[in-house]
C-alpha cells in the first residue's frame, strides 16, 4: 500500500510503498477514506517530548470501511462496515479497558504513535475501540469525531452548566470543538479569544457567542476586561486550547475566586506559573486529554442525528500525494483549520 512516512526531523513526509497491515486476532483492518491532520502529528515531527520514531506512519483521525476481520475480534463486524475508531488499542483485560478508558491502559498501543497510523491506504484498529457509523452519516463529517471527542471530554471534565460563562483561548480544531460543546450543554456565554481573523470567523459559526482579539501589550488584564465587557463578569470556566508557555499563568490571573481552568492545549516546553495567584482564589485546574469510549459514541450519535454540524471546520481536503506539502504548510498556517486527507 501507499503511505506517507515520517523519516526524520526537518524533512517532509515521504510517500512510500509499504507492506499492507496484518491484523492481530482481535483487530480489524480499515480501508481509510479520510484521515485528518492533527497538531499532535506536527509535534511528532519536531524535536520534543513526543518526537516520533523514524519510519513511523502518523495519523490517528481516520474513518473508512472494514476490509478484514481478525479471527477473535469482538463484535459482529463484517467486511464493508463503515466505521471510525479510537487510536488507542488496549489490552482488553484491565479495568480501564473494561470502562472504555483505553487511553489509560498500561499495555495499549497507539495508531500513529507506536503503531502504523492512518496516513496510508489501510490501517489496523482494535475491534473493541471501533465504532459503527450511522448509515446516513457522511464519512467526511465522521472524520472529525476524534477532535470532537477531545472537546466533549474537556467540557465534561469542566462540568459546564446551563448559564455558565465560558472563555475559550484558541480557535483551532480543539478550541472550536470545545466552543461547540459548551453551547450544546447550555453555556450562556461562549467567548473565544483568537488572534487569527479566519479562525475567529470560524468560531462564530461553531458556537461562539462572541470573539475577542487578545492584545499582547495588555496581557491577561486586557483580555479579562474584553470578556467582562461582553459577559458582564469573569468567566466561570477557562479552556486553554493553545498550549503556549505563559497562557496558563494568564488563565490563573483572569479566573475569579473558585473558578475552573481546563488546560487542553499540548505544551511541551517548561512553563512558569505563580501558584500564589491560584492559591488565594482557591482555583481548580484540571488538565484534559484524550477521551473515553462514551465520548466517541456520543459524538457519533450527535453527528448522526444532525444535532451538531462540523462542516465549517474542514477548510482543505488533499490527496495522499498532496499530503506532505499540506502537512508542511500547517507549520505556519494561514487560512487552514482542519485539513483532511482523502485516500
Amino acid at each position: 500500500m501507499k503511505a506517507a512516512v515520517f523519516k526524520e526531523v526537518g524533512q517532509p513526509l515521504a510517500l512510500e510503498s509499504v507492506a499492507d497491515p496484518v491484523p492481530e486476532p482481535f483487530e480489524l483492518v480499515m480501508k481509510v477514506s479520510f484521515c485528518g491532520i492533527c497538531g499532535t502529528d506536527l509535534h511528532a515531527t519536531r524535536e520534543g517530548l513526543t518526537t516520533a520514531c523514524c519510519g513511523q506512519i502518523l495519523g490517528h483521525e481516520y474513518v473508512g470501511e472494514i476490509v478484514e476481520v481478525g479471527k477473535e475480534a469482538d463484535g459482529n463486524w463484517k467486511v464493508g462496515d463503515r466505521v471510525c475508531a479510537m487510536p488507542f488499542i488496549g489490552c482488553g483485560r484491565c479495568l480501564p479497558c473494561a470502562a472504555g478508558r483505553f487511553f489509560e491502559c498500561a499495555n495499549k498501543k497507539v495508531s500513529g504513535v507506536d503503531d502504523p497510523g492512518g496516513f496510508a491506504e489501510f490501517v489496523t484498529t482494535g475491534s473493541r475501540e471501533t465504532i459503527l457509523l450511522p448509515e446516513d452519516l457522511d464519512l467526511q463529517s465522521a472524520a472529525l469525531v476524534e477532535p470532537l471527542a477531545v472537546g466533549i471530554h474537556a467540557v465534561r471534565i469542566a462540568d459546564v452548566k446551563a448559564g455558565s460563562r465560558v472563555m475559550v483561548i484558541g480557535a483551532g480544531p480543539i478550541g472550536l470543538a470545545v466552543a461547540l460543546w459548551c453551547r450544546f450543554f447550555g453555556a450562556r456565554e461562549v467567548i473565544v479569544s483568537e488572534v487569527t481573523k479566519t479562525r475567529a470567523a470560524l468560531a462564530k459559526t461553531m458556537g461562539a457567542t462572541a470573539v475577542i482579539h487578545p492584545d499582547l501589550d495588555s496581557g491577561a488584564e486586557g483580555l479579562l476586561q474584553q470578556f467582562s465587557d461582553i459577559a458582564g463578569g469573569a468567566p466561570d470556566v477557562i479552556f486553554e486550547c493553545v498550549g503556549a508557555p505563559g497562557l496558563l499563568q494568564q488563565c490563573i490571573e483572569m479566573a475569579p475566586h473558585h473558578g475552573k481552568i481546563i488546560p487542553v492545549g499540548v505544551c511541551e516546553q517548561p512553563d512558569a506559573i505563580i501558584p500564589f495567584f491560584g492559591l488565594v482564589k482557591e482555583l481548580r485546574i484540571q488538565f484534559a486529554i484524550a477521551y473515553t469510549r462514551d465520548d466517541f459514541d456520543t459524538c457519533v450519535a450527535m453527528l448522526g442525528e444532525r444535532r451538531i454540524d462540523v462542516s465549517p471546520m474542514v477548510t482543505d481536503i488533499v490527496s495522499l500525494d498532496e499530503l506532505p506539502d499540506a502537512f508542511e504548510a500547517l507549520r505556519t498556517p494561514s487560512h487552514q483549520c482542519k485539513v483532511l486527507t482523502r485516500m
